[in-house]
């Protein structure tokens, strides 16, 4: 007995009070993915304020006296079991981090991202980088504030990356972008060199209804549960989750570049399939949540890539694409198809990179973003170091706000210190389907066959359902045997590249 209640029985009451904050932060995405999808343009206002209404309600829950007072009963009980402890360890540590939030503080930074996210919608109307420019500057200062607040060693940016990849740190991301301009700059200057790739025919005319119900029928076959979740479209391709039986998808579609959806798909349901994999009775609870977003992106990139660019997926796949955009594909060899997809080129657009180059654009973002929180850079001269870091990294001439600093949704909803996830993502990726292709018999022939569920399978039992009971790079170890390295996806690479 812990005071006059069992220990079963405060568990359940800080399990109820845990739900009942979900609950609110889960309205909160239901009206943000509304706010992406379907929200008229005149219930912006509204919209805004009906979010931050919500965003300090969950924080007064989370925050409430009563509830630390439980988790700090709980920390000293002996008859939890591990995913208890795991849990009350993990929600103690959230809780006093969100106690050092003002509530004043709160409300702002809510108010302040519902006004950026439409300033940018409307500087991406106008192409004009100037109409976004003020509302970053106040989002700019806001997240210094918030650095302050949650206390850092070292780089202020530290405080950042911690909240998206625990433990995650300037020096560690430092030496990792080092590797990455070492290893991959040699593979594509000798990529350079090889013969050009015909792609026209990958931009020509794909209709677009044909086009969308092409990425519903790839995203069922990869396993995704239709009851369970929904595709839209959106300005920006995301997935949100409310819970495991209820996860979204949205794309978007260019009917003049057949990569845009395609894979839009594809890496979306590797989001979606992750979250729907999540065990449900830990709804609302730390091992009920993604592990971090570095593991959260392996299993959009690996479905993306390792899967969804080889030879062995499209082996299957591409007759049924012939039979679809016959005008287009029909005399076209899958040999030719499948070095199109893989056609390695700098270019402007982070979300359209192939998945070499990509990881210089995370580079880009990642020096700015430092440089936004250490004041080197400001939201004045942030176009201008944008521009520069495109010609100096990828040796491309940004010709418009559009194609540059606008392309991205993440700076108006505040998300400094996401960005590096998509290239640890893509390196957590390779090294975990080299491990799936290890201790799964007949992986590759599987897949060849259009069968995805020996892989789901794997994914579901060995990183799917441990929410956050590990992190990222404990996880990592436990499934493959080594913690995070980078050569695996050299390895990969080099193989898929090196002809």
């Amino acid at each position: 007995m812990t005071g006059s209640k069992s220990t079963s029985e405060l568990y359940a009451g800080y399990q109820s009070k845990m739900q009942k904050i979900a609950d609110v932060r889960n309205a909160m995405a239901v009206l943000g993915w509304d706010q992406e999808t379907y929200l008229p343009e005149k219930g912006a206002a509204f919209r805004g304020q009906q979010l931050t209404t919500l965003s300090t309600i969950a924080h007064e829950l989370f925050t409430e006296k009563e509830l630390g007072d439980l988790l700090h009963q709980l920390k000293g009980a002996t008859d939890l079991n591990a995913v208890q402890q795991k849990n009350i360890t993990l929600s103690l540590e959230d809780y006093e981090k969100n106690k050092k939030y003002p509530i004043a503080f709160v409300a702002e930074m809510s108010q302040t991202t519902n006004e950026c996210y439409h300033a940018w919608i409307k500087a991406r109307k106008a192409n004009d980088y100037q109409i976004f420019a003020p509302l970053l500057s106040r989002m700019i200062e806001l997240k210094k504030q918030e650095t302050d607040i949650l206390g850092y060693e070292g780089h202020p940016y530290n405080a950042l990356l911690n909240e998206y990849e625990k433990g995650a740190t300037t020096t560690m991301l430092d030496t990792i972008f080092a590797d990455v301009k070492t290893a991959l700059s040699p593979l594509l200057a000798e990529i350079e060199k090889q013969p050009a790739i015909n792609r026209d025919f990958l931009f020509k005319h794909y209709s677009r209804d044909t086009q969308w119900q092409l990425g519903l029928d790839l995203l069922r076959e990869m396993g995704y549960d239709m009851k369970a979740g929904r595709q839209d479209i959106s300005e920006h391709p995301f997935t949100t989750s409310f819970n495991p039986q209820d996860v979204r998808v949205t794309t978007r579609i260019d009917e003049n570049d057949f990569s845009n959806m395609t894979w839009s798909c594809i890496h979306e349901g590797g989001h979606a399939l992750y979250e729907q994999g999540l065990p449900p009775e830990q709804y609302g609870l730390p091992c009920g949540e993604a592990t971090s977003l570095g593991i959260h992106e392996s299993q959009s990139r690996l479905w993306e890539n390792n899967v969804g660019r080889s030879l062995i997926f499209w082996e299957h796949n591409y007759a049924r694409l012939q039979k679809l955009f016959p005008e287009n594909l029909g005399t076209v060899s899958l040999s030719d198809f499948y070095k199109a997809i893989n056609h390695v080129q700098p270019s402007l657009i982070r979300t359209e990179a192939d998945e070499l180059t990509y990881h210089f654009h995370i580079m880009i973002r990642y020096e700015i973003e430092k440089g936004l929180m250490d004041g080197s850079i400001n939201a004045k001269n942030l176009r201008d170091a944008w521009n520069d870091y495109y010609q100096q990294y990828l040796h491309v001439t940004v010709p418009d706000d559009l194609r540059g600093v606008l392309q991205d949704i993440h700076w108006s909803h505040g998300s400094f210190g996401y960005f590096p996830t998509y290239s640890l993502g893509s390196f957590y990726a390779a090294q975990l389907f080299t491990a799936a292709q290890k201790q799964t018999p007949d992986l590759n022939t599987s897949i060849a066959s259009g069968n995805y569920h020996p892989l789901l399978d794997w994914l579901r039992n060995n990183v799917h359902p441990f929410g956050r009971f590990y992190t990222s790079n404990e996880l990592c170890k436990k499934v493959t045997g080594n913690e995070l390295q980078f050569r695996y996806f050299m390895e990969y690479a080099e193989t898929k590249y090196r002809l």
